[in-house]
Parts: C-alpha cells; sequence; structure tokens
C-alpha cells in the first residue's frame, strides 16, 4: 500500500479487520513509476505472504485499476489446471533492441520520488536478460527462491536491479530465464491492456524519471470490442480501469462475467471520489484546497441566511467528486456546522463552477471551437484535467486544453493565445497552429509562480482578432503550510511573479487594458496583496462566488436538529437520502455481507 494514500489505507485496514483473509502488507512504500521500490515492494509483500503460512497456489499482482473480465470460477479452474508453473509476459522482440528501449544498459538512482539517469552500463556476460510486463502470477516455489537465502545469481541480480529503471518488468523474467524454473516460463500475463500509443507514449513521466516512459489508456466503451475478443483467450483481466473516467464501462464488464444484480443497485451511475479528507496526513498542507472550501461553505451560509438560517461553518470532514452518468456534477463539501448558536450539525453542500467563454461571433473561426479551458493537472493520456472544479492558487501550474473541430479545406491555421494577470498585464504570449492531425492540444505557460491571486483572462486570437476568451481563477492563500497566513507570507505568496514575465510588444485591443485602467488595477493589486486575516476572507469569498455556483445542501442523520429538519425558512433534506450526497447509499463500492455456502461476497 502507497504511503501516500492514507484514505486507502484505512478503508482497507477495516477490511482486514472483518475478514480473516485480507491482510495488508506491513510495509508501505512511496512507489513511483519505473522506479526501483515498486520491486522492493513486491518482494517484501511476499515475504509477507510467505510469513502467513497459509496454502496457496499463486501470487497474482493486480493494481486499483484492473478490473477481471472472466468469472472468479473461470480463473480458479484455469490456474488449479497450471499449478507450479510461472506466468510472465515476455516483450516479444530482439533482445538487444528490448535492452535498449527498456534503458537496461543504463544505470539510474531512485532519490527523493525520481529516478535519475547515472550513467551507462554493461550487463553481466551468461546471463540471459528478460522483461515485458510487470503483471505476473507466480507460484509458491519461485516465490519462497526469490525471497529466500540467496545464491550466487540473485545475489549478482539484487546488485543489478537496485539501479534499474522498471525493474519490477524484467527482474522476475530473468530470474526464471536463468535458475532451474526456466522450464516453468509462460509467456503470458493473463492481462490484456488497452494501449493506445499514441496517447500513452507521451513522455508523461519526464517529472519522475529521466526517460520517456508509456502507460495504457483507460477502458471506455468504445473499447469494448478489446474485451469480447479475449473471450477464447487465456486473459482474465484488463487495465486499466478508472470509474472517474468511466463507470459505464465497468458496469458493462460485471455483467458481461455474470452479475445479475444491477437491477437492484441504487446509484447504479453515480460515483463519488474522495479528494480531501481530515484524517489524511496530508490534509492540513493542502492550503489551496482548504482556502477553497472553507469559502464555499461561507458563501453557502450566506444563501442559507437569507431564508432565515443562521449557519456558522466550522471544520472541513471531507470534499468529494460526483460525477453521474459518467458527467461530472460537481464537488460535495462534508462539514461540520452550527446552527442559531446551538445545534451542531454535519452539513453536505453540493456546487460547481461556473463555465467563462465569451464569443466573438463576428470571427468565422469561433464555430470551430469545442473546448477552451484553463484549470490543473491535465492528463495527456486520458485528454482531460485531473482537476474538475478547477480549484487554482499561487502556487499551481495552469494548463489550457484547446480542442478544435476540422477546418474546411483542411488548411494549417496560425493563432495566438495571450495571457493576462489580474493587473491587466501580459504575462505570456503563445503560437500555436492547428491542423487536422493537432486539432485538441494543450499549452502551459511559460511564467513563474506565485501567481498573482485574482481573476486572469486567456484569449485566442487570429492575427490581432479575438475569437474566443475564457478566464480562470487564482485563489488567494488564507492558509500556509497548514497555519493562517502572516501578514510577511502574504507579501510573498500574493505579490505575483511579474518581474520574470518577458516584455511582449501587443498591439492595443479591446481584451488588453488601456493605460487607465490599467492603473487602477496596479493599484488594486497593490492593495490586495496586504490583506490578512478577516479582510483576507471577504476578498476570498467575493471571487469564489463570482466562479462557483452552490447547488444545494443536505444534513446528515446523525445532526441534532430536535426533531425538525426545519431552519428558518429553510427545510434541510437528510444527506443519506439525497441522491447527489456521498453519504447516499452506493451498493457497488460495498465489500460486506458473506455466503457462507459459496465462500463469495454479497453487496446487495
Amino acid at each position: 500500500m502507497l504511503q501516500r494514500q492514507d484514505y486507502l489505507h484505512r478503508k482497507l485496514s477495516n477490511l482486514e479487520n472483518q475478514f480473516p483473509n485480507i491482510k495488508l502488507a506491513t510495509s508501505r512504500f512511496s512507489t513511483i513509476w519505473g522506479g526501483a521500490s515498486l520491486l522492493s515492494m513486491l518482494l517484501a509483500s511476499m515475504k509477507d505472504i510467505l510469513a502467513l503460512g497459509w496454502q496457496w497456489d499463486f501470487v497474482i499482482n493486480l493494481s486499483e485499476s484492473d478490473f477481471p473480465i472472466k468469472s472468479l470460477e473461470s480463473l480458479e479452474q484455469f490456474l488449479s489446471a497450471n499449478k507450479g508453473l510461472n506466468f510472465v509476459k515476455s516483450h516479444g522482440r530482439e533482445v538487444q533492441r528490448f535492452i535498449k528501449k527498456q534503458g537496461l544498459d543504463k544505470t539510474f538512482v531512485e532519490c527523493e520520488t525520481h529516478m535519475w539517469r547515472t550513467g551507462e552500463r554493461k550487463l553481466p556476460k551468461g546471463v540471459i536478460i528478460d522483461g515485458g510486463s510487470d503483471w505476473i502470477a507466480l507460484s509458491p516455489q519461485l516465490v519462497a527462491y526469490v525471497v529466500g537465502e540467496h545464491d550466487e545469481l540473485l545475489d549478482g541480480l539484487d546488485i543489478i536491479f537496485q539501479h534499474t529503471l522498471l525493474p519490477a518488468e524484467s527482474f522476475f523474467h530473468t530470474v526464471l530465464r536463468n535458475s532451474r524454473f526456466c522450464n516453468t516460463y509462460v509467456d503470458n500475463n493473463l492481462h490484456v491492456t488497452n494501449w493506445k500509443r499514441k496517447l500513452g507514449c507521451k513522455c508523461q513521466y519526464k517529472h519522475v524519471v529521466d526517460w520517456c516512459g508509456c502507460s495504457p489508456n483507460d477502458f471506455r466503451p468504445e473499447d469494448w470490442p478489446r474485451i469480447q475478443n479475449t473471450q477464447d483467450r487465456q486473459l482474465f483481466f484488463a487495465r486499466k480501469f478508472e470509474p472517474i473516467i468511466n463507470q459505464e464501462i465497468i458496469n458493462r464488464v460485471e455483467e458481461y462475467i455474470g452479475f445479475k444484480d444491477h437491477y437492484l443497485i441504487d446509484n447504479l451511475e453515480a460515483y463519488w471520489q474522495s479528494i480531501y479528507n481530515i484524517e489524511d496526513l496530508t490534509s492540513s498542507t493542502d492550503d489551496t484546497l482548504l482556502t477553497h472550501a472553507e469559502s464555499i461553505t461561507r458563501h453557502n451560509a450566506k444563501i442559507l441566511f437569507l431564508e432565515g438560517c443562521q449557519v456558522v461553518p466550522q471544520e472541513i470532514i471531507e470534499i468529494s467528486l460526483y460525477n453521474h452518468a459518467d458527467v461530472y456534477k460537481g464537488n460535495l463539501i462534508l462539514h461540520k456546522a452550527i446552527i442559531h448558536n446551538e445545534i451542531e450539525v454535519t452539513v453536505e453542500t453540493w456546487y460547481k463552477p461556473k463555465k467563462y467563454l465569451d464569443w466573438n461571433y463576428d470571427n468565422s473561426f469561433t464555430e470551430n471551437i469545442k473546448i477552451f479551458r484553463v484549470s490543473s493537472e491535465y492528463d495527456q493520456k486520458e485528454t482531460t484535467f485531473r482537476n474538475y472544479a478547477n480549484i487554482l492558487g499561487p502556487l499551481s501550474e495552469p494548463v489550457l486544453l484547446y480542442q478544435f473541430s476540422p477546418i474546411a479545406d483542411k488548411k494549417t491555421e496560425n493563432f495566438t493565445i495571450m495571457w493576462v494577470d489580474p493587473a491587466g498585464v501580459t504575462a505570456d504570449v503563445n503560437g500555436i497552429h492547428v491542423d487536422e492531425n493537432n486539432l485538441t492540444n494543450f499549452i502551459k505557460p511559460n511564467f513563474k509562480a506565485p501567481l498573482l491571486p485574482g481573476v486572469w483572462k486567456v484569449g485566442l486570437f487570429e492575427q490581432n482578432n479575438l475569437i474566443v476568451s475564457t478566464k480562470f481563477l487564482i485563489t488567494p492563500l488564507e492558509y500556509f503550510s497548514g497555519k493562517e497566513l502572516s501578514y510577511q507570507e502574504a507579501s510573498i505568496v500574493h505579490g505575483g511573479s511579474q518581474s520574470s514575465y518577458k516584455k511582449y510588444s501587443v498591439r492595443q485591443n479591446n481584451f488588453i487594458p488601456n493605460e487607465e485602467e490599467s492603473s487602477l488595477l496596479q493599484k488594486k493589486t497593490s492593495t490586495n496583496v496586504k490583506r490578512i486575516r478577516q479582510d483576507l476572507r471577504e476578498w476570498v469569498d467575493g471571487l469564489t462566488s463570482n466562479f462557483y455556483n452552490v447547488l444545494g445542501s443536505c444534513v446528515t442523520q446523525s445532526s441534532n436538529m430536535k426533531g425538525t429538519l426545519k431552519c428558518g425558512n429553510h427545510k434541510f433534506d437528510i444527506c443519506e437520502s439525497t441522491q447527489w450526497s456521498s453519504l447516499s447509499p452506493d451498493p457497488k463500492g460495498f465489500i460486506g455481507r458473506l455466503n457462507k455456502e459459496s465462500g463469495r461476497l454479497h453487496r446487495i
């Protein structure tokens, strides 16, 4: 279990207490893509399994993104007929080419969550190097060998693979090829993987590894034939699946492998994903998210006050994303509150970002713009932002995503992107070209953090003619490292980085403020930098209310409302029976009831 995943570890710990055949690994690792720590994690987990003294036939590693594509009975039947064999998937290409492509002839060192390439190396002679996929199904005999008392082969391989990129993709293959287990090697990892190389091989892991790596895509409904084609093959798992990307395909696979309870499941098309929890070790340092969430709860309190309901928001408990039918519906904030200065309740507030697009319908290219949006955490592979609610702070790294529909005559067109900060200063200018092969792309601006808090603008121009513009919010921080922002910290964090901007010669247009407007914006910016405490909160709230709509709120059943859900003229709904609430029943994600006759788990 990753050290960073506090939320998931807590939930799985509950299952460990509930079921005797579920055990969590005794050690947790902060693994990174391609890192040596992934192999260390696998070997440590195998030691834990052997220490349990259980009778078992295979170790199969699965990620949270894997899903079965055949029934459990089919898998058990297949494995029972193949005891003693070891399933690993080979690269299927010429060995020397694989070594070069995989970087096995390079020395890497994992340090500070990064794989650093330190130089060239020569692999030992007389050892058959093999590799491919890091998804494996290994026999007890092989597992006992690799984690037991080492011989000369394992001692040597340990040294090599401590400094190897993607070691889990080669270690077990190489052990099998060069040991007494060579005759147990089966070239099959039991998986079908959704490779889309044009999307998944964009060097997206450069920030964690000095190498250009690939990653498979999430399955979506249009990939269904790829799953169907595994029907007559010895493949039992598929990857990747993410309900935040697509829940429909998961529901479809469940029916395909024999689940017959969908008609009984409430909220079958709903999905909630926690992005903040007060119990997480990192929760107190998520300054942007906490500042943003507290501002939303104050905004909701003002709305309720208009209905005669006096609510004072208290601490934030959890923040969740909410999807329905694979459409993002907003965020949910679960928080404590005091009603009418006496009743403590737990409230969940539902809200969603507003959309800001300003079109110039006099420009013929306007009809070609499908997406023009700024957020952060852009996933090139899935062509989506992971920051669904566009929550950005001074230390965020904004990204512009744009998408065109095909342009007439298949011409290449050149456009200009202009970024303007809250003081009216041009922060960056980017040139882009669009053709039929490059209709969707993204831009990371070149200005540095900290970003000036306030309302930013981005415009798309054809020569000097504005086509479309949007605006995005950089939220000022109420907290810094989990503590209330001081005056000295505010001057640094909210001071912006205008000195790092390049000087641009931009022709005057309505998108850029004139000299008088610029002077007023600069004075306003200078005043805002000095704001702290209540003055700062009022600034934050004024900005937040312009960029987000509150859609509703509910109270939990445990709230002490003294027999009534009325608060002034407002009547609260109970969260547990409110469809959008994260506390609404979600049986598809429930693990609990055991059928003692079949040994299977039931969720209904």
